[in-house]
């Protein structure tokens, strides 16, 4: 049996690996990557304790935090696919919604 531990370990290095590339990355698509990252951790975290502690809600949880990570994919991936029609580019240093 593995120990809770070591989920919740791997859960942080996910998470920090989510908040080191939403931090650095500059393209959308690369931060759109990273934003799923730090939620499938969260999910990992979700069912490791969910496991350990013998509960059902944990579940629950990570099933609503799917449903909110694929409508978050599918607006998501709308938006950037608008911005690159009209921008040009995925570079967020590039991208200003504000001029046109």
């Amino acid at each position: 049996m593995v120990p809770i531990s070591w989920y919740l370990v791997l859960s942080a290095v996910l998470f920090g690996c989510g908040v080191a590339g939403f931090l650095i990355k500059r393209n959308i698509i690369s931060i759109f990557m990273s934003i799923e990252l730090m939620l499938n951790a969260v999910n990992l975290t979700f069912v490791a304790f969910a496991a350990h502690w013998k509960a059902l809600s944990g579940q629950v949880f990570v099933f609503f935090v799917m449903v909110v990570a694929a409508a978050e994919a599918a607006v998501g991936l709308a938006i950037i696919i608008a911005v690159y029609r009209t921008r040009e580019t995925l570079n967020v240093d590039r991208v200003n919604l504000l001029k046109l």
